[in-house]
């Protein structure tokens, strides 16, 4: 059994850049800020979702399966089923799919499925050492025996890291995310002046989207218990330049590297859900949709080179339903870092590549830079990690109804070398 499924509605949260310490709200916080007013406005009772999904890597102690806490703080109801899925940067993305396939395969008529991310959350960790010595002091009895383990203490055990940054380090290559990137950069001969240009493009497509109202209904305010109000992605730079990012070191491979805190994602908080339907429950509900999800690809290679994983699920997902490059009228890339978004252009360019990866006779084509990303990216907004995967199809599904045209791919690479694809028609 196989039966078309359909992207109804959804609505995210504005992203907050981190700044230093925790933000505003919990991953299950952003999930209820932009989860309340999207059920809202549906002609459904809350009641109608078989299921929720929803996808987050950072998971806090106090949100255990945030899935199932958002759900019940929605007002879903007790006997709500609700689980977490967890694939790195796909993780949003998950949610969608695992959706879908229920829906397709006759088993559910309507699901809620999500991303949330809160990276300004992310806890502190202490090293082995340090673990060590805490548990030692724990089973210390009496004050002679916990006098003794003191002696063993050290300076550094009281400082601990973020623990984001041991998370994005891959541990079979011991590279970080921006040193993947970099592997790519130098892979494709990819210059500093050129993802520059790139990240300052992306930060005036976001701010034009904004200030012509192209995201309205999507991005919903967030309201914070002092009273604040969050109502735009907060990252955005729209005074950005070549000249202006040309003044940051890299990141990750001093002094040459192409990869600076300008042209790579921002590390941000935020969430997203869609509304995915069946026929039967289109008709029931008198629901309009805004895409059909047509299928879907994950792919996976060489951690090292991740950030190419767009290419090899997005290819085969055009090539199962016999689609060129130019069949594809919108491209949503998630932004990890510009030289990697570049990277995956110029391997879709690149004959050797195309042959010797993808199995194809020849380069797969050019993407019209006019028809990727048209809103901006996790460059310009940022790339709260569970999430991200569920805005890109929500706005590519947004952005096909605006245009008018018929197809888009959303695609992003995940972290530890995996790659995920979804392929969306007008409805």
């Amino acid at each position: 059994m196989s039966r078309p499924v359909y992207l109804i509605d959804g609505a995210r949260t504005p992203f907050l850049k981190a700044r230093g310490r925790p933000g505003p709200f919990t991953p299950v916080d952003l999930a209820v800020q932009c989860g309340r007013p999207l059920l809202m406005r549906q002609p459904f009772d809350a009641s109608a979702f078989d299921l929720v999904i929803l996808g987050c890597v950072n998971v806090i102690q106090d949100e255990m399966n945030p899935a199932r806490v958002a759900a019940l703080r929605l007002g879903l109801g007790e006997d709500q089923v609700a689980f977490t899925v967890q694939i790195n940067c796909g993780s949003g993305m998950q949610s969608i799919d695992t959706a879908f396939r229920y829906i397709r395969e006759g088993s559910h008529e309507i699901v809620l499925a999500g991303g949330t991310e809160a990276l300004s959350h992310a806890p502190l960790v202490y090293n082995r050492e340090a673990t060590e010595w805490f548990g030692e002091m724990n089973r210390a009895q009496g004050p002679l025996d916990k006098a003794k383990a003191f002696t063993d203490v050290r300076p550094d055990f009281f400082s601990p890291v973020i623990g984001l940054e041991r998370g994005l380090t891959d541990p079979i290559t011991s590279l970080n995310m921006g040193q993947t990137a970099e592997v790519l950069a130098h892979r494709f001969g990819i210059e500093r002046a050129t993802a520059d240009a790139y990240a300052v493009e992306s930060h005036k497509r976001l701010a034009a989207a904004q200030e012509q109202g192209r995201l309205d209904g999507e991005v919903l305010p967030a309201f914070g218990r002092d009273g604040s109000t969050h109502r735009h992605d907060d990252g955005v730079r729209p005074n950005s330049s070549i000249e202006k990012l040309a003044k940051l070191d890299p990141a990750f491979e001093k002094p040459w590297g192409k990869v600076t805190p300008g042209n790579a994602s921002q590390i941000t908080d935020g969430a997203s859900w869609v509304i995915l339907a069946s026929e039967t429950a289109i008709e029931a509900h008198g629901l309009t949709p805004i895409a059909r999800l047509v299928d879907s690809e994950w792919s996976a290679l060489d951690p090292a080179i991740m950030g190419l994983a767009p290419v090899t699920a997005a290819t085969p997902l055009a090539q199962r339903h016999g689609l060129d490059c130019d069949d594809i009228d919108l491209w949503e890339i998630n932004e990890a870092f510009a030289v990697q978004v570049l990277a995956c252009l110029a391997a879709w360019q690149d004959d050797d590549f195309c042959r010797d990866v993808l199995g194809y006779d020849s380069a797969f084509g050019r993407i019209d830079r006019g028809r990727l990303n048209v809103d901006g990216g996790a460059i310009s907004l940022g790339h709260p990690v569970g999430t991200s995967g569920n805005r890109i199809v929500l706005h590519l599904a947004n952005a096909m109804k605006a245009r008018g045209v018929r197809r888009g791919i959303a695609t992003e690479c995940i972290g530890g070398g995996q790659g995920g694809a979804m392929l969306l028609e007008a409805a």
